[in-house]
């Protein structure tokens, strides 16, 4: 989507404080077995006619990402693998953005390279003699019935850039200790579905530099709305003015969330970000 000089003059004129939205995919905007969105189509329709950025924030790979803003007709700034990854498609913003150029965006990585974080992974699995596999041991076949995703989307998902999803396949020893290890080694691990080893890095760092870029192209202080299902979820929820946290398809929700203001959707998946996104629009 090019950004035009009159649109960016037509934005300064108003006083009125614009909106900035980063959610979460799966779970979230989709759901979490069909992955599909369409019950979130009255929300989605006002975010567009209101002309307010919808970030993808997601675990997913930049190629899975861009699978969905073809689907959802979205050209805004997405983040990438649980926000190893910013990407700035080039003319976005009418300034410079940094970062690195790659296929069309602007690249601002946070991310260590795959490679090492394989290579971490793999160590730490021959000195702990845990049995964990990653997406990077498995085939598209094991990916897909592991996640419940096409096998088309699951080679996407393999074509990783800054972390790698895992799981435990003896679930009777601790994993407590080798997430321990993790730690030790100077990496972080998250939770959304699955486990994730990553570098230092998270949702809510990768959302903090797009606010800053909007918060510059709007020329004023911007109101900003975070919504997720999952504890890889936390870092953005704690950085946004209305953090808005869904349930799992059982109605429950992750334990270590406890945030002050924070807005606890009814129903899971995409009937629930549309009715906590058209409540929250409706007020802000």
């Amino acid at each position: 989507m090019k950004i035009t000089d009159n649109r960016e003059t037509n934005y300064k004129m108003t006083s009125k404080k614009k909106i900035v939205i980063v959610s979460d995919l799966d779970g979230s905007l989709l759901d979490s077995r069909t992955y599909l969105f369409e019950k979130a189509l009255p929300a989605l329709k006002i975010i567009k006619k209101r002309n307010i950025p919808l970030v993808l924030s997601s675990s997913k790979t930049r190629s899975e990402i861009t699978l969905y803003r073809k689907k959802l007709k979205n050209n805004d700034p997405f983040v990438t693998e649980n926000g190893g990854g910013v990407f700035i498609p080039e003319g976005h913003f009418p300034f410079t953005v940094g970062g690195k150029k790659r296929d069309g965006y602007h690249c601002i990585a946070f991310g260590r390279p795959y490679k090492e974080v394989r290579k971490t992974l793999n160590n730490l699995k021959r000195t702990l003699y845990t049995n964990v596999r990653g997406f990077g041991d498995m085939t598209i076949k094991e990916i897909a019935t592991l996640t419940g995703i096409s096998e088309g989307e699951a080679s996407l998902a393999k074509e990783r850039e800054f972390d790698e999803p895992f799981v435990f396949t003896n679930q009777k020893k601790s994993t407590n200790s080798f997430l321990t290890a993790i730690e030790k080694r100077g990496y972080t691990w998250t939770q959304g579905r699955i486990f994730h080893i990553l570098g230092n890095h998270n949702k809510g760092k990768a959302a903090q530099i797009l606010f800053k870029l909007y918060s510059r192209f709007f020329n004023s202080d911007i109101i900003t709305i975070g919504i997720g299902d999952g504890l890889n979820d936390l870092p953005l929820l704690e950085v946004v003015d209305y953090p808005v946290l869904l349930p799992d398809s059982k109605g429950d929700y992750p334990n270590e969330i406890k945030l002050e203001g924070l807005t606890k959707g009814t129903v899971s998946g995409p009937e629930g970000w549309n009715a906590s996104l058209l409540e929250l629009l409706d007020k802000v």
